[in-house]
């Protein structure tokens, strides 16, 4: 990514839209007023009524260099269910997706073009005391580069961190996998972690956790396409 602090005034961190391209189109079209960089944490898809329009939005916004989407677990899955991988598919959610698809006037371009953004979607960034991922955090992850094609194979090394934050081997009783955010604490001070991939805020806002190193973590998923609304916050350089 070439560095866009010549071009833009700050940053607009998105969170999880998962369908919902009204609220999306939004905080794309008000970022590019105020001339701001926006960073989408991931999970463009599942859930809201448009998925196709949220995926258009997106892949516009990286090929004029106006912004990007980090890699989430949901857009992992969307692209092995393209290219045709035995997956269990929620109706709701991922089995929603791929109908919106298959309905759209441009369908065979859109999944091609999903296949390849999906492939080359970063499963974390870090700009100065700030990084940018979906699921979680480890402390590796400031001293080391993404793998250029997590999104395009099986996730492996930190990138099982990156999409689906840290979990235990127990599932819940919404069938959902148990989580920990042990790795807020590893956080270092002066660090902060801006992250989606679970609701865990009360009242609609993100949701800020200080953790025992001095860092904080942003957890930005407020339920967009779920009954929730999507969140944003701007940031200065």
């Amino acid at each position: 990514m070439k560095d866009p602090r010549g071009r833009f005034e700050g940053i607009r961190v998105v969170g999880d839209v998962h369908g919902d391209a009204e609220a999306f189109h939004m905080a794309v079209d008000g970022a590019t007023a105020e001339r701001l960089f926006v960073i989408q944490l991931g999970d463009l898809t599942d859930g809201g009524s448009d998925a196709p329009g949220v995926l258009r939005r997106a892949f516009a916004m990286r090929a004029e260099g106006r912004g990007l989407f980090m890699l989430g677990n949901h857009d992992h899955k969307l692209r092995r269910a393209l290219e045709g991988a035995p997956l269990r598919i929620e109706p709701s959610g991922l089995g929603r997706t791929l109908e919106q698809i298959e309905a759209a006037r441009d369908a065979e371009a859109l999944r091609r073009r999903a296949v390849e953004e999906i492939g080359r979607a970063p499963a974390w960034l870090r700009i100065d005391q700030r990084l940018f991922v979906h699921g979680g955090f480890h402390p590796r992850m400031l001293h080391a580069a993404p793998p250029p094609d997590a999104g395009a194979r099986k996730p492996e090394g930190l990138v099982p961190r990156a999409l689906f934050g840290q979990v235990t081997s127990r599932m819940r009783d919404d069938g959902f996998p148990e989580r920990l955010h042990d790795w807020v604490d590893r956080i270092p001070q002066g660090f902060t972690i801006y992250c989606g991939h679970e609701v865990r805020s009360g009242n609609g806002r993100p949701f800020m956790q200080v953790g025992a190193g001095g860092g904080a973590a942003v957890f930005m998923d407020t339920g967009a396409g779920k009954g929730g609304h999507l969140s944003w916050v701007d940031l200065p350089w």
